[in-house]
């Protein structure tokens, strides 16, 4: 079952990020698979269909049930000018309660990369979490040897927690990752002592 399109889009100065539909395979897949070689070291073991429209259309599914029930907003990277997806970024693990927090993962076409389009879309994406979602804390995780997202976080507001060991499977096997988190009200390193 096909469900309705979300109208939603966040609006920056040069992108609309915009949850994914159906018509985006075809430029979504040539992105992907012109920027394997660029990607495949920083994220997990992409799956056999993982290019196949079958696999595109169960991410857009997934997307939609996500945004429906509020536990992730994943959204495409789409540049204004010229309507060119140029990445994607999801902001997921939402967790409502006590922790009212999620999770930030991202990806940028190789030929996108380092032009500030992911900086961005994630300065837009954590206003938008802390200021229409109401969440307090976004977290966010890299290989350690990921010097340019780190400072990409870095840049983007977040800071260093800490290590998280075995965090996660990346282009297959358990590795480490140093984790990153913005906080809305960040009183991290404030006192009022002395």
């Amino acid at each position: 079952m096909l469900l309705p399109r979300r109208k939603f889009r966040i609006e920056t100065e040069r992108l609309t990020l915009r949850p994914p539909v159906l018509g985006d395979f075809r430029i979504w897949s040539t992105l992907r698979r012109g920027s394997a070689d660029f990607l495949i070291p920083w994220e997990p073991i992409w799956s056999a269909d993982h290019l196949a429209r079958k696999g595109f259309s169960n991410r857009v599914y997934w997307a939609q049930r996500a945004l429906r029930d509020g536990t992730a907003l994943p959204l495409f990277l789409v540049r204004r000018e010229d309507k060119e997806m140029v990445g994607a970024i999801t902001l997921d693990n939402i967790r409502r309660g006590p922790a009212q927090a999620g999770t930030l993962g991202y990806w940028v076409g190789e030929s996108f990369a380092r032009q500030g389009y992911m900086r961005e879309a994630i300065e837009a994406v954590t206003h938008h979490a802390f200021e229409r979602m109401d969440l307090s804390r976004i977290e966010a995780a890299c290989l350690p040897e990921n010097a340019a997202s780190r400072a990409l976080l870095e840049k983007s507001g977040f800071k260093y927690e800490g290590v998280a060991q075995s965090y996660l499977q990346i282009n297959g096997r358990w590795r480490t990752h140093v984790l990153y988190a913005a906080l809305r009200a960040d009183r991290r390193g404030r006192t009022t002592a002395g």
